[in-house]
């Protein structure tokens, strides 16, 4: 059976995992690049860039898992851009140019419709109007028997944990401040929720929580 996953979800240390003021110069809101700066010095993130080098070690080893046995996602509208209310044009394609790291089939979580469409790599974008649940359906179905991982923003990730639909959700905790910006867990009781801590482990650029919900 498909889990819902998340990986690499990062937050700052006052629990903010996305800066105010989201646009084309600050993708993640202002400042919010930073409590990524783990994740963007990794092996696994310069390949999935099309870059040479890259540490590896534990970070790298998070990032790596979070490809693994994935067979499509689901994302916010916020994630895959900037831009709101109706799609004047198909122009723009998201943040990662013609060859986006997924290689899956991607749900976007939008209330606006639009065409789907394919770029290199087989990264093939859908909009789901109808709701999270809608979304979670059509991704399974795509999966054909893996996981289904779950992107941002932030408010698609509390929307699908604040119903229990998360089977297992990794955090990273960068050592970043940034005073305001969109928080993730506020409000949430995780234990009412079911969640567990089943894993922690810390290393100089993050610490690494990972939560799980039994089922």
């Amino acid at each position: 059976m498909s889990k819902l996953r998340v990986h690499c979800f990062s937050m700052s240390v006052d629990s903010y995992s996305a800066g105010p003021n989201q646009d084309l110069d600050n993708p993640i809101g202002v400042g919010g690049l930073a409590i990524f700066a783990w994740q963007f010095a990794t092996r696994t993130h310069h390949q999935k860039s099309g870059k040479d080098g890259g540490a590896t070690g534990i970070d790298n080893d998070f990032v790596a898992r979070g490809f693994e046995g994935v067979g499509a996602w689901i994302i916010g509208r916020n994630m895959f851009g900037p831009v709101r209310g109706p799609w004047l044009d198909d122009n723009w394609k998201g943040w990662w140019g013609d060859n986006p790291p997924y290689h899956t089939p991607v749900f976007v979580l939008t209330h606006h419709p639009r065409a789907s469409f394919t770029l290199s790599g087989g990264t093939t974008f859908h909009f789901v109007t109808d709701g999270i649940h809608s979304a979670l359906e059509q991704a399974v179905k795509a999966a054909n028997g893996q996981d289904v991982r779950l992107g941002g923003g932030v408010d698609t990730m509390r929307q699908y944990l604040s119903v229990g639909l998360i089977d297992e959700m990794h955090l990273a905790i960068s050592p970043v401040l940034l005073g305001s910006g969109e928080s993730l867990l506020q409000g949430m009781n995780l234990s009412r929720l079911g969640y567990q801590l089943t894993k922690h482990v810390p290393t100089p650029n993050a610490t690494h929580v990972v939560l799980t919900r039994p089922t």
